[in-house]
């Protein structure tokens, strides 16, 4: 009986498999395009080969490349249905598993397009948020050829104009993007490294703060406040943060939102901790200019 059972499930396994095939081909005819698209980002998660079935098979890479490129015209005026949103996002999600290759043949800047909308439709918004998913896997992996090929496109301003206007989901991922980058010793010295690029992540995260405070999310701020600590490695941006670093992030504005969160607690008081060591004050308790 147990042999019939396994010998079922072989076979229902091979079926599966011939449909994955099929739906594999049919993304190469514009015709069968779209119900394979949806089918197989159904089930991306099941098929753990899927990746390099996709990446090798004739034709699917430009299939999928030529689903985002189609959408290019209703970016701009913003016309994005959300038929096609969904239709764009289900490309988005095959490309993401595929990461062999994927930085080789510079795909992420494909997505770029996107991340530079702004209209605050659902279509608009879903699409934004599934190609920062896109580019939030690839940080996740903690490669150092991911953060090297990120520092050379323009992703930063980018996740910054996000994190300052998107939805707090956009918001959420565009935050981790750059905490990913940023703990990252050739990332951290990058933001670091001019004036121009540290004042405007400083801003943008002041601001953010700011918003938090009045409209308290405990995951964003999580994201904010592991950005400001690793900042606070870097000599130069510890001495500028001592001068900029939001009075919110000092006092017990976020006591409750955090009351639960001991890690946040924890980065928040090593944070201030890093702040206040090395600083010279006077006897009345006065913080001295270094000298």
């Amino acid at each position: 009986m147990l042999a019939t059972g396994a010998a079922v499930t072989t076979a229902l396994a091979q079926v599966d498999r011939e449909k994955i095939y099929q739906w594999i081909n049919e993304l190469s005819s514009p015709e069968t395009r779209e119900n394979a698209l949806l089918e197989l980002s159904k089930k991306r998660e099941s098929v753990p080969d899927l990746a390099p079935m996709l990446w090798h098979s004739c034709g699917t890479i430009a299939a999928l490349l030529q689903e985002i490129v189609n959408i290019y015209p209703s970016i701009n005026p913003p016309t994005l249905t959300a038929h096609q949103s969904n239709r764009v996002c289900n490309a988005l999600a095959l490309l993401q598993c595929v990461k062999s290759a994927f930085l080789a043949a510079h795909i992420p800047l494909f997505l770029y397009p996107f991340l530079h909308t702004v209209s605050k439709t659902r279509p608009f918004e879903y699409l934004r948020l599934t190609s920062l998913g896109v580019i939030g896997a690839l940080v996740k992996t903690d490669e150092q050829e991911v953060i090297n090929f990120l520092l050379t496109t323009e992703i930063i301003p980018l996740c910054l104009r996000i994190m300052e206007s998107g939805s707090e989901l956009s918001k959420t991922v565009a935050t981790f993007i750059l905490q990913k980058i940023l703990l990252d010793d050739t990332g951290l010295a990058y933001i670091c490294q001019t004036y121009e690029r540290f004042s405007h992540v400083a801003m943008i995260l002041g601001k953010m703060v700011l918003q938090l405070s009045k409209e308290p999310s405990a995951r964003l701020l999580k994201h904010v406040v592991r950005c400001y600590l690793r900042l606070s490695d870097n000599s130069r941006a510890r001495e500028a943060l001592r001068q900029c670093l939001p009075d919110q992030l000092k006092d017990t504005t976020f006591a409750q939102v955090l009351k639960d969160d001991t890690t946040t607690k924890r980065w928040l008081a090593q944070l201030v901790k890093n702040l206040q060591e090395g600083q010279v004050t006077d006897p009345r308790g006065i913080p001295l200019p270094p000298q």
